[in-house]
């Protein structure tokens, strides 16, 4: 499932519509599985059961479809994080959940967090997905004294980092909840929560994905 937008007006924009959502669907997927962006505009275009004229349509160049792919997974990616953690006002509680979800995520969304893994780092101090919402709540939990930190943009890079080794490790190896928590609980405690209290916040009952 991606990211809702407004209906189309009219069916040639209804169309129109269709068919960009399916080219960056192909773009999402290729880029899952591959890793990389060394693909045809034709290949690319046929997955997408396009015509190869129709890309042109929509975006000038290869690189250009691509980019729109990964904002779309990470917008994507950062919605169903907002719609699990949207009832919690503790910043920390929601770093331990948003944590602890992306194994649940990696098993429910692959190709989500297939590009996630691929592109992620490239984005962890950009405007879409993770990154500005856990930007969001590191400023709020400093300016509250929940989190102890000088830099929120510094805090990013290791909480961004720190996620995206746990999704790198779960794509090679089997990692159970015991691992999210864990994880969860060093970021807490990286960001001046109290151990006992990181420990207690990374082992709650999570919440549904919402799906």
């Amino acid at each position: 499932m991606q990211p809702s937008s407004p209906e189309p007006a009219n069916r040639f924009e209804r169309r129109r519509a269709q068919t960009r959502s399916a080219l960056i669907g192909a773009a999402r997927a290729i880029l899952a599985e591959r890793g990389n962006t060394e693909v045809s505009i034709q290949v690319i275009a046929e997955r997408a059961d396009v015509g190869f004229g129709s890309f042109y349509n929509h975006f000038e160049t290869k690189d250009a479809l691509f980019d729109a792919a990964v904002a779309d997974a990470l917008e994507e990616y950062g919605q169903l994080l907002d719609a699990a953690t949207g009832s919690i006002d503790d910043p920390a509680e929601t770093f331990a959940t948003s944590v602890r979800l992306a194994l649940r995520l990696a098993a429910s969304h692959p190709e989500m967090t297939g590009v996630l893994r691929f592109r992620g780092l490239q984005h962890v101090h950009g405007g879409t997905g993770f990154a500005p919402r856990a930007l969001r709540d590191l400023e709020v939990g400093r300016a509250s004294g929940r989190f102890s930190v000088a830099d929120a943009q510094v805090a990013l890079s290791a909480v961004g980092g720190a996620l995206l080794g746990m999704v790198q490790l779960g794509a090679t190896t089997d990692l159970d909840e015991a691992a999210g928590e864990q994880t969860a609980e060093m970021i807490l405690r990286m960001l001046g929560v109290p151990a006992d209290e990181a420990r207690e916040l990374s082992t709650r009952p999570l919440p549904d994905l919402g799906e």
